[in-house]
């Protein structure tokens, strides 16, 4: 088994790192020793070199430091880069699992969380690992070393750097109380920040019509003006306790190099140990100082983990399901009903039945529930009761990689991916020219595309399509391959003439080679290639049957007996006090 497949929270990511870590901290720990190297190199030259007058023992002394000096410089490269490695490593192992949860989340929620805040938060994360900041916190477990020391060159040493160390975390504390609420509101109000303003933009063509962008501005500034004060808030909170914690190290430092000179002139100390106290009185607040200067990222940092761990203990970990044969696409509903994700109570009732052969036209008015009936046949969304069969197993249970390649969707709202034409069509897998330039041509989509300025080889991130243009071309991505199965919601909604009439000969040709065709439609053009018809209204299906007979029931007409059949609306589910 993979370890991304045993990956189920950010701590299991972090104990698969754990090894490394140790490293990095037998890595910490020696160069936290080799900072003593500073002080104990002026304590000689100071005590033994000056007073002696010997350049021998200075320059033995001097080599010896720069020797030592350069291993910890050298042991903190490596350190650095190892890091580097553990943040890589880590990022792997939960990318792949919190892409496709991301992606999960836009599909629960119709697409409209496009955020992508799981993976905002796994790169912060890793950021922060890769940081600076993370340094502070494996050297300041070395303190009492220092402190040890400290009281060993003199008592007063060792009492100055506890007392600094008391102050500092007390100042490290209060940072966190008064900034971390300010901060956390400041998150929250980003996050809703931007999603109101990217679904603005997603209507920029409405705004900019009907002279909406003033309003917008006002709301968007509003809710813009109070993130800004609460963060403006924080980073002035924050600035005060590091400028006023810096400002005290250095006043600490130089005192406690009064306090040496005091010490020496009623000869109690030597001048080496007056100013080998004040070095490693500096050495051993500078983690403290450090991690009060990166508090910020380490309150973002820990957000991130918090978010990240709760949001995969939520999630389960997928199995992969057993592989089954190729379907041939038929497909049973069993007391189906549908909940579109925000919803509590199930909107569109299906019943049970089985999808007929052939061309399947599903109409009704706006609101009949077409497109959630859609969903639910290709099981985007979760069902809130029953059952959805493809070829006998539940459509939730394939393997979606390889059931998708029988199955073409061509959606209401298209969407193409920046990439060539040709890896659109042929889905971003392999590309089989002779398959995509089948497609485009089942399509009627094949000249159009050898206009474009590199023909199959155009980028769409370069080169827009018009809608009509996306539309066609999505048609040749669900035809694409040998699909089973496919389902066209409102594909011809920006069509011209000419278009609808490629349309029609592609639903035909599909229908030649065995491909069951699902088509939502609410213009009766296409009803002509259709053999069987599902009749929607009020949220469920009303009828079934042969496409002449629904249209006779739908007009009034008396349609003859047995052909027609009348779905019967599913049971409501029980509640829990039932």
């Amino acid at each position: 088994m993979r370890e991304t497949e045993s990956v189920k929270t950010v701590n299991d990511a972090l104990k698969l790192c754990k090894r490394s870590f140790i490293s990095v901290a037998c890595f910490s720990a020696v160069i936290n020793l080799l900072m003593l190297v500073p002080p104990l190199y002026m304590l000689q030259v100071y005590d033994r070199v000056i007073q002696s007058g010997s350049m021998p023992t200075l320059w033995t002394l001097s080599i010896i430091m720069v020797f030592l000096l350069t291993i910890m410089g050298v042991l903190e490269w490596v350190r650095s880069q190892m890091l580097v490695r553990v943040s890589n490593r880590f990022d792997q192992l939960l990318s792949h699992r919190l892409y496709r949860i991301s992606m999960q989340q836009a599909l629960y929620s119709g697409g409209n969380n496009t955020q992508a805040q799981p993976l905002q938060d796994l790169l912060g994360l890793r950021q922060f690992l890769t940081g600076n900041g993370l340094f502070a916190f494996f050297d300041a477990p070395w303190l009492p070393i220092f402190i040890v020391v400290m009281f060993l060159l003199h008592p007063l040493f060792g009492w100055f750097g506890v007392g600094a160390t008391i102050v500092l975390g007390l100042l490290a504390w209060a940072n966190e109380k008064t900034t971390s609420p300010l901060l956390a509101e400041a998150n929250k109000e980003q996050a809703g920040l931007s999603q109101k303003t990217n679904k603005s933009m997603r209507n920029a063509e409405v705004a900019h019509a009907m002279g909406m962008f003033g309003g917008l501005r006002s709301i968007w500034e509003q809710s813009h003006l109070k993130m800004l004060g609460h963060q403006s808030e924080a980073s002035h909170r924050a600035g005060f306790f590091v400028a006023f914690s810096k400002t005290l190290r250095i006043i600490i430092q130089s005192v406690i190099l009064g306090a040496g000179a005091y010490l020496a002139v009623r000869q109690e100390i030597t001048p080496g140990l007056m100013i080998a106290g004040s070095i490693l009185l500096g050495r051993s607040l500078a983690p403290v100082d450090q991690m009060i200067g990166v508090w910020k990222q380490f309150v973002s940092a820990r957000g991130q983990y918090e978010r990240l761990n709760s949001l995969l203990e939520k999630v389960p970990l997928e199995t992969e399901p057993m592989a089954l044969p190729d379907p041939e696409g038929r497909v049973v509903f069993e007391n189906v009903a549908v909940t579109p994700p925000g919803r509590q109570a199930p909107v569109t009732q299906i019943g049970s039945f089985g999808l007929p052969s052939g061309v399947v036209a599903v109409i009704g008015p706006s609101a009949a529930g077409k497109s959630t009936f859609v969903r639910a046949l290709l099981g985007i969304w979760p069902l809130a009761r029953g059952v959805v069969r493809i070829d006998g197993a539940d459509a939730h249970r394939w393997n979606r990689d390889h059931l998708g390649q029988f199955l073409g969707y061509l959606p209401q709202d298209i969407e193409l991916f920046e990439g060539s034409v040709a890896s659109n069509i042929a889905r971003f897998g392999e590309v089989d020219s002779e398959r995509v330039v089948e497609a485009a041509k089942l399509a009627g989509v094949h000249d159009m595309i050898l206009s474009l300025p590199q023909g199959y080889d155009t980028d769409l991130g370069v080169c827009p399509l018009s809608a009509g243009q996306r539309q066609r071309v999505a048609l040749a991505r669900a035809v694409y391959g040998t699909p089973r199965l496919v389902v066209l919601d409102e594909p011809n909604s920006n069509l011209d003439d000419v278009g609808e009439q490629s349309l029609a000969e592609a639903v035909s040709t599909l229908k030649a080679k065995g491909v069951t065709v699902v088509v939502v439609s609410h213009r009766k053009s296409i009803l002509r290639v259709v053999d069987s018809i599902i009749a929607m209204a009020d949220g469920s299906v009303k009828m079934m049957g042969p496409r002449d007979q629904i249209l006779q029931k739908l007009s009034g007409v008396e349609a003859p007996s047995g052909n027609v059949t009348t779905i019967p609306a599913a049971p409501a589910a029980r509640s829990s006090k039932d």
